[in-house]
């Protein structure tokens, strides 16, 4: 039981879960009703939607399991009482694990783009387990290139679907430019800039709680080559950007009369995005840190869900 508890936590299954649910709503309350008032277009249909999330969840697992391989050491001044592998999980199983579940994603990939006629998306996946273990082994000591890989593959959770339905959309039913493929596109990058920029804002945040392990041995993050102040100054802009935009859509909701949508965005993702902003600015220490870092993941949580409202 402690092996399976220990492996649930190496591969972040409350991550995984976040993943499922992303695609999930964006699936069913996105792109399923669009199709539904335009019948005659091509959605994926639920058994390849299905493995397609299955695809993801297994090549997010094996990134986890592989950033826990390779930082090993670092973990053990940053977190020593989360540390899984060796202590809980043999090093080798770890990456006879990646190696499964990297490569039944990529497969999965293949075979859904071989049905569905999205020939790019084993290509995709491939290459979305290339950029996390080179990611692992060497862009997350790089200045900003590791925080902006990570942002990238959070946007495509939902961009995948998107772009995929969308291909299909163009190929299958030669909607190119006209509703509702254009409709989808704008949604998919609402959503998807949205991850992007609240992720890239928490793996700032996240590199300067970890700070004292990743300087140790010869990280250089944002806060470590570039300082503390400048991080904040960083992430902190991207926040005003990000409830800046959030403000926009705020207005635009209302002009359609959308009270609940727009009520739900004010109360859920603009005012804790704007208490995130102030604590953020009086943060000094790890554990301050840390508690914002828990605090932006909230909001990317109630963000994703806005969906439903939608």
């Amino acid at each position: 039981m402690k092996i399976l508890v220990a492996f649930f936590k190496l591969i972040r299954v409350l991550n995984l879960l976040f993943i499922i649910l992303t695609q999930g709503l964006f699936q069913y309350m996105i792109v399923v009703p669009m199709m539904r008032a335009n019948p005659n277009t091509p959605a994926l249909p639920p058994g390849y939607f299905a493995l397609v999330v299955l695809s993801s969840v297994l090549i997010a697992a094996a990134g986890y399991i592989i950033n826990d391989y390779f930082d090993l050491n670092i973990d053990r001044i940053n977190k020593p009482d989360k540390i899984v592998v060796e202590r809980m999980i043999k090093r080798r199983w770890a990456i006879i694990w990646h190696l499964i579940f990297s490569f039944i994603g990529v497969l999965i990939g293949f075979y859904v783009g071989w049905k569905t006629h999205v020939f790019w998306l084993g290509f995709a996946n491939l290459g979305c387990v290339l950029a996390l273990w080179f990611y692992s082994t060497t862009f997350k000591k790089k200045l900003l290139a590791g925080n902006v890989i990570i942002s990238l593959l959070t946007a495509w959770v939902v961009m995948v679907i998107g772009f995929a339905t969308h291909y299909r959309l163009v190929t299958d039913a030669g909607l190119y430019g006209v509703q509702p493929a254009s409709k989808l596109l704008r949604y998919t990058f609402l959503y998807a800039g949205f991850a992007f920029i609240i992720s890239l804002i928490r793996e700032v945040v996240k590199d300067v709680e970890d700070m004292a392990g990743d300087a140790k041995y010869g990280c250089r993050t944002m806060p470590i080559v570039w300082g503390v102040h400048v991080s904040k100054v960083f992430a902190g802009t991207w926040l005003a950007v990000l409830t800046a935009a959030l403000f926009i859509v705020f207005a635009y909701v209302l002009q359609l009369k959308w009270w609940l949508s727009a009520s739900y965005c004010l109360v859920f993702v603009i005012v804790p995005l704007l208490i995130v902003l102030r604590r953020f600015a009086k943060a000094e220490t790890p554990r301050d840190f840390g508690n914002l870092s828990g605090m932006i993941k909230f909001v990317m949580l109630t963000g994703i869900l806005s969906m439903a409202f939608f």
